[in-house]
C-alpha cells in the first residue's frame, strides 16, 4: 500500500489496481518483472482508494505544476495497461471516486482504445495518455495493440466524452531515419486531432531504456534491431538492480534537441510537459 513520488507523468504513483499485461511489447519494462501475460487483480480496491484519500490531504505539492494546474495527480496504471484489463475490475467505481474527489485526479497511459470508457464522463478528472510512436515501429514492437491511427483519432472522442487527454510519446526510438518517421507521426497527429481541442492536448516524451534480459528474450523478434543499438547506447544499473541500456549521455542531449525542434515545428500547439 505504498504511494511513490513521481513528479513526471503524475505527482504520485498509486498502489496498483492490476499488475501485468496481456500485450507483449518488446520494450516493456513491466515484462522484466512480470514476464508472462497473466494479470494480477487487487481485491482491496476500497483500501487502495482509502490510502490515496489519506495521502492526498497531506501531500506537500504546490499547484499549479506541470502535472496539473489544480489537482494532485495519481498514476493508477503504472504496472498495467488499464485500457486493456478493465474487464477484470470495477473501473466505473474507481473513475467515479476520482471524479467526485475534491483534490485527487487519476491518470494512466494506454495503448488500447477501449470504447467502453466513452460511456462515462469523468468531467476531466481522469487523464488518459495515449502512447504513440511511428506506425512502422509500432507494427514491429507492440503487436495486437490498437493501431496508431486509431489511438490518435480516439483523442478527439475521449476529450468529447469528458476525459483529459494527453499524448505519451514513448518510447522514443533513435535509429537511422528516425526523425523522418517522427515527422510523419507529428503530421498525422496534426491532421487527425480537431483544431478546437489542440490547446488542451499536452505531451510527455520519454526516450527508450532497454534491458539486457529483455534483449536476450527478444533476440528472435523482428524489431529488436530498433531497441538494441550499443553503438549509441550505454549501460546503467537501475534502482532495482537491472542492467539497463540507454542512449549515451553525450548523444542524448542532441537527440532531445532534434526531437523538440521537429515537434515544435509541426505541432507547436502540443505543449511538451517534460522530456527525458
Amino acid at each position: 500500500m505504498k504511494i511513490y513520488h513521481s513528479g513526471r507523468s503524475t505527482d504520485f504513483i498509486a498502489p496498483s489496481i492490476t499488475i501485468g499485461c496481456q500485450y507483449d511489447c518488446s520494450y516493456c519494462y513491466l515484462k522484466r518483472h512480470h514476464p508472462d501475460k497473466s494479470v494480477d487483480v487487487s481485491t482491496n480496491i476500497n483500501e487502495i482508494l482509502t490510502t490515496i484519500n489519506s495521502h492526498v490531504y497531506f501531500a506537500e505539492i504546490a499547484k499549479p505544476n506541470q502535472t496539473d494546474d489544480q489537482y494532485i495527480t495519481y498514476d493508477i496504471g503504472c504496472n498495467a495497461d488499464i485500457g486493456l484489463d478493465s474487464k477484470y475490475w470495477n473501473w466505473q467505481y474507481v473513475f467515479e471516486w476520482f471524479k467526485d474527489h475534491d483534490l485527487a485526479k487519476a491518470s494512466f497511459a494506454t495503448k488500447r482504445v477501449n470504447p467502453k470508457f466513452l460511456s462515462f464522463n469523468p468531467e476531466r478528472k481522469i487523464r488518459i495518455r495515449f502512447s504513440l510512436m511511428p506506425i512502422e515501429y509500432s507494427q514491429l514492437l507492440e503487436p495486437k495493440t490498437s493501431h496508431i491511427v486509431e489511438r490518435i483519432q480516439a483523442i478527439n472522442d475521449f476529450y468529447d466524452a469528458g476525459y483529459d487527454v494527453h499524448i505519451n510519446f514513448s518510447p522514443i526510438i533513435v535509429y537511422d531515419g528516425w526523425l523522418d518517421k517522427y515527422e510523419e507521426l507529428f503530421k498525422l497527429v496534426d491532421k487527425l486531432i480537431k483544431d478546437e481541442i489542440k490547446q488542451h492536448v499536452k505531451a510527455e516524451c520519454i526516450f527508450l531504456t532497454h534491458n539486457e534480459e529483455m534483449h536476450q528474450k527478444n533476440k528472435d523478434n523482428e524489431g529488436e534491431y530498433l531497441l538494441w543499438n550499443p553503438s549509441i547506447q550505454e549501460f546503467k544499473i537501475s534502482e532495482m538492480g537491472g542492467k539497463n541500456i540507454r542512449y549515451k549521455y553525450n548523444l542524448k542531449e542532441d537527440y532531445i534537441n532534434q526531437f523538440v525542434e521537429l515537434h515544435d515545428e509541426i505541432i507547436p500547439w502540443n505543449y511538451i510537459r517534460y522530456i527525458f
